[in-house]
């Protein structure tokens, strides 16, 4: 019986220190949350550029796959 309790007692403590951290996570300032989202928007830029670039470059890479085999397909033709 007194383990059910303790245990009782620890999991409520453990619930009630968790508490405080979350509701002090979502109070924060303004400017905090500009930060945030200015430095979010850097990484999202940031990405789609490296997305880009890996596109652009498998694209030259099929381009010239393309024009080797056109190449390829005029030598057999003579």
């Amino acid at each position: 019986m007194k383990r059910i309790i303790v245990f009782i007692l620890v999991v409520a403590f453990s619930v009630a220190l968790s508490m405080p951290a979350n509701a002090q996570r979502e109070n924060r300032s303004i400017g905090e949350n500009g930060r945030e989202a200015r430095k979010a928007a850097k990484q999202q830029q940031k990405t789609v550029k490296k997305n880009a670039r890996k596109q652009r470059k498998a694209m030259k890479k099929y381009q010239k796959a393309q024009r080797k085999a056109a190449r390829r397909q005029q030598h057999r033709g003579y």
